[in-house]
């Protein structure tokens, strides 16, 4: 039997877990035993717990508590947390998800003590070094036995990186391996989106009509700490839903609520947008399936309005689900007025293809089985 470690921090990470937990479940249970560590780098009931209750995840098994910080101490409370439950309980590998701290110090941490790193999500690259989340994932490619990329271009990034030809090894003389598994939260969407229009009422409570409205979602504190851009995001919002005449939803991050409550009213007008508390999975996924445009800042939200072929306004200078916009369903707006509003009316006025590009909703069994293969043979 198997034990690995899922490590989790953040609601995206939550929500890519559910996919491992239910395949272990429902199909390695005599095989695979997984403990859940939640970092407790992000974390609120509204955007955690309800999380947890909804996609069936297990319980933690042990939560570090450690809250938010600066980059560097909140990473090195996560390590030592990370490494305390490492040496005390016996595990065979770690499982890491995304680009947060928390992933940085999983693999930190576990590589350290030579435990096998294996990074859901690599091979992601926005190539601006200027993100904490372009060095977390840079970094915890480097230290993974297996990179479980999502997509061909994540994979052509790791060769181009040259991971094809790495002479790295691991414990054991176990040489890195590359995998191109598809997408675990493309898993997820399709799973969990017949539950979710049974589960949640939000588009009633909301007077929402499907195709009528536009989806908005702002989190990053590039756009959130920074008045004239956060500024520039309303401005856009509020233009689109005036000229428009279509509702517009915005289930709001806490950090941006916070700096809404502390932005003068003259620089920012939220009166015709509909400002909702965070929504829970169920609730963003209806949201999701019946919106007629996204506009987020959001990786994974961009990915979902992808999955449900919904037009996706991207509120970052660039993305590294580029695959989106190469095939024309997503335009990079930034947090520039012009460009938000002439990307929304480009994909209003003109059809999008979905083409399938994030695997076949099986990634989940396939990173397991590799896993198993990697450590077993």
């Amino acid at each position: 039997m198997l034990r690995l470690l899922t490590v989790i921090g953040a609601r995206p990470q939550i929500i890519k877990a559910a996919a491992i937990s239910r395949a272990v479940q429902n199909l390695y249970a005599n095989q695979i035993e997984e403990r859940i560590l939640h970092t407790g780098q992000h974390y609120d009931a509204n955007m955690s717990q309800v999380f947890f209750d909804e996609l069936g995840i297990p319980q933690p098994h042990y939560n570090l508590g450690v809250g938010s910080g600066p980059h560097g101490a909140q990473t090195a409370k996560m390590i030592a947390g990370i490494e305390e439950v490492l040496l005390r309980e016996p595990f065979d590998g770690i499982i890491l998800y995304g680009d947060t701290n928390s992933t940085l110090a999983g693999a930190v941490a576990a590589s350290k003590i030579h435990i096998p790193v294996f990074h859901v999500e690599a091979g992601l690259r926005s190539f601006n070094m200027s993100m904490p989340e372009e060095i977390n994932r840079i970094v915890c490619d480097q230290l993974s036995s297996i990179c479980f990329a999502p997509t061909q271009t994540a994979v052509d990034n790791l060769r181009r990186e040259g991971f094809m030809e790495s002479p790295a090894t691991f414990r054991g003389g176990l040489h890195r391996r590359v995998c191109n598994c598809g997408d675990v939260m493309y898993d997820n969407s399709i799973y969990f989106a017949a539950l979710a229009r049974q589960h949640t009422n939000i588009l009633q409570d909301l007077g929402l009509t499907p195709n009528n409205y536009v989806l908005a979602t702002i989190h990053r504190d590039n756009n959130t700490d920074n008045p004239e851009r956060l500024s520039a995001i309303f401005k856009a919002l509020t233009n689109i839903s005036q000229q428009d005449h279509i509702p517009i939803v915005l289930p709001l991050h806490p950090r941006t609520r916070k700096i809404l409550e502390s932005t003068p009213t003259a620089d920012v007008n939220t009166s015709s947008i509909h400002i909702v508390p965070p929504a829970s999975f169920f609730e963003i996924n209806m949201l999701e399936q019946n919106a007629r445009i996204v506009m987020t800042d959001s990786g994974g939200v961009q990915k979902e309005a992808f999955f449900f072929e919904k037009p996706c306004v991207i509120l970052r200078p660039e993305t590294e689900w580029v695959e989106i916009v190469n095939h024309g369903a997503g335009i990079i707006a930034d947090a520039d007025y012009d460009r938000i509003v002439s990307a929304y009316r480009q994909l209003v006025a003109h059809p999008v293809r979905f083409p399938h590009l994030f695997g076949d909703a099986h990634a989940a069994e396939k990173i397991l089985q590799t896993i198993l293969d990697y450590l077993q043979n």
